[in-house]
C-alpha cells in the first residue's frame, strides 16, 4: 500500500507577488496581475502585456538572461516553501523541478555584437560562463548546490506541464520508498523578445493589450489568446509518518497523479478529448477517488478558443451532467509555462485549506456552450479534493489529486 505523501511547505511567486499567502490574498480578491511589459521594448509586437515578476538584477532595457531569472525565482519559492516546512539546508531529498528549454535567444546575442548564429559561436568560444548560464539543467543544478538536496536534480521539461510532472515524480519517488521527502517545483522566466514574437506568430497569445487585466478570459466568448507569464511554484512533500514524526504541519496531500500523451497536433488536442478524459481519469484512478468526490477543478484554463472548448467538453464526459465548478487562476496570474503546473497545485492546496473557490475573472460574457460553472466571483465551498489540470503543447498531459488536511 502506497503512503500517504503530505505537503508540509508552499512557496508561491507570481506577478501579483512574492509569498503564498500574499498571493491567495490577491487571487480570492480577484485581483488582476496582468500589465504592459516594460522590461524591454514592446515596439510593434502583437502583444505588449504579460504577468511581469520584475527582479532586482533587472535594468531597463537589461534584462537578467531566462536562465538566470528561472533560477532565482526557483529559489525564491523554494525558500519559502522550507522555511513553512520548518526545514534548511542541507535537504534530505531530491529537487524535482520543471524548467523552460533555456537557450541562447537574442538579447545574449545582442550582448555579444553577435548578428547570426555563427558570429554568436564565434564570440562565444571559450566563454564558459556563458555555457554553464544556458546549459539545460544548469539552472536546477544550482538550485539544487544552493539547498544541499541529495543527488542529481531531476529536470523535466513537458512544455506547459512541466510544473505537474515535477510533482509527479516527487511523488512516485517518495512512493518507492526513495527517499522520505522531496521537492518538488516549476520556474518560468521565458517572457523576452524572441519568446513572445514567436508565441504571436502561433497566435496563441492574447493582443487585447489596451485593457491588460481584462485580457485574460478563460471560457468567456471573447478568450482571444493567453497571456505568458513568469512565476515559480514549489511544494514540500512528505512521507506522511516521516512528516508526523517531525513534528511538521501538514498542510495538505497530494493523493495522486495521471498522465496521458497526446499526438494529434503540436498544439491542439485530439477533437474526442480522450487524451485529456484519459488523463483526468488516470489521476483520479491513482488516487483512489471517483469524480464525484472532486470538489474544484483548477482548469488548464488558457484563455485560447480551442483549449477553453476542449477541457470544458472533456470535464463534462468524465463528471457527468453535473460537474464541479471549473475556474481558471490564469485569469489573474497568466500564464506560467513551465511552472503553471506546480502554482496551480499549491492554489488549489490554498483553497482547500481555507475552503473558498479563486474566481475566473473577465467572466462577463460566459461562453454559453462550455456547460461550467466557471467560479465568476470567489465564494465559499466545502470539499476536500481537487482536480489541476495542466495540459502542455506537443501533447503533455498530466493532471494532480489535491487533499484536504
Amino acid at each position: 500500500m502506497n503512503p500517504r505523501i503530505a505537503v508540509t511547505g508552499i512557496g508561491m511567486v507570481t506577478a501579483l507577488g512574492f509569498g503564498a499567502e500574499g498571493n491567495w490574498a490577491a487571487l480570492a480578491a480577484g485581483r488582476s496581475g496582468i500589465r504592459r511589459i516594460t522590461r524591454f521594448d514592446v515596439t510593434g509586437m502583437r502583444a505588449t502585456i504579460a504577468g511581469c515578476v520584475d527582479l532586482p538584477g533587472d535594468q531597463p532595457g537589461v534584462p537578467l538572461s531566462v536562465a538566470v531569472r528561472a533560477q532565482l525565482l526557483g529559489e525564491a519559492a523554494i525558500a519559502e516553501a522550507l522555511g513553512q516546512a520548518g526545514l534548511s539546508a542541507p535537504f534530505d531529498g531530491p529537487l524535482c523541478i520543471g524548467m523552460p528549454p533555456v537557450e541562447i535567444e537574442w538579447p545574449e546575442r545582442g550582448r555579444f555584437g553577435a548578428a547570426t548564429y555563427a558570429e554568436l559561436i564565434e564570440k562565444t568560444t571559450g566563454v564558459t560562463t556563458l555555457y554553464e548560464e544556458f546549459l539545460f539543467g544548469g539552472a536546477s543544478t544550482r538550485i539544487a548546490e544552493r539547498f544541499g538536496t541529495k543527488g542529481v536534480p531531476q529536470t523535466v521539461t513537458t512544455a506547459c506541464a512541466s510544473g505537474a510532472s515535477a510533482i509527479q515524480l516527487a511523488l512516485e519517488a517518495i512512493r518507492r520508498g526513495e527517499t522520505k521527502m522531496a521537492i518538488a517545483a516549476g520556474a518560468e522566466a521565458s517572457l523576452q523578445p524572441e519568446t513572445l514574437i514567436r508565441f504571436g506568430l502561433l497566435q496563441a497569445l492574447s493582443t487585447r493589450n489596451d485593457a491588460p487585466e481584462a485580457a485574460s478570459r478563460p471560457f468567456s466568448l471573447t478568450r482571444d489568446g493567453f497571456v505568458m507569464a513568469d512565476g515559480a511554484g514549489a511544494l514540500i512533500l512528505e512521507d506522511e509518518a516521516h512528516a508526523r514524526a517531525r513534528g511538521a504541519t501538514i498542510l495538505g496531500y497530494v493523493l495522486g497523479a495521471g498522465e496521458a500523451a497526446d499526438t494529434f497536433h503540436r498544439t491542439r488536442s485530439t477533437p474526442d478529448g480522450s487524451a485529456i478524459i484519459r488523463c483526468m481519469q488516470r489521476a483520479l484512478d491513482d488516487a483512489g477517488l471517483s469524480p464525484a468526490e472532486i470538489g474544484y477543478v483548477n482548469a488548464h484554463g488558457t484563455s485560447t478558443p480551442e483549449n477553453d472548448k476542449m477541457e470544458a467538453m472533456a470535464v463534462r464526459a468524465l463528471f457527468g451532467d453535473a460537474p464541479p465548478p471549473v475556474g481558471s487562476t490564469k485569469s489573474m496570474i497568466g500564464h506560467t509555462l513551465s511552472a503553471a503546473g506546480a502554482i496551480e497545485a499549491a492554489i488549489c492546496l490554498l483553497a482547500l485549506r481555507h475552503q473558498i473557490l479563486p474566481p475566473t475573472i473577465n467572466q462577463d460574457d460566459v461562453d454559453p456552450e462550455l456547460g461550467v460553472d466557471t467560479i465568476p466571483v470567489a465564494r465559499p465551498h466545502a470539499f476536500r479534493a481537487a482536480l489541476s489540470n495542466s495540459f502542455g503543447f506537443g501533447g503533455q498531459n498530466v493532471a494532480v489529486v489535491l487533499g484536504a488536511a
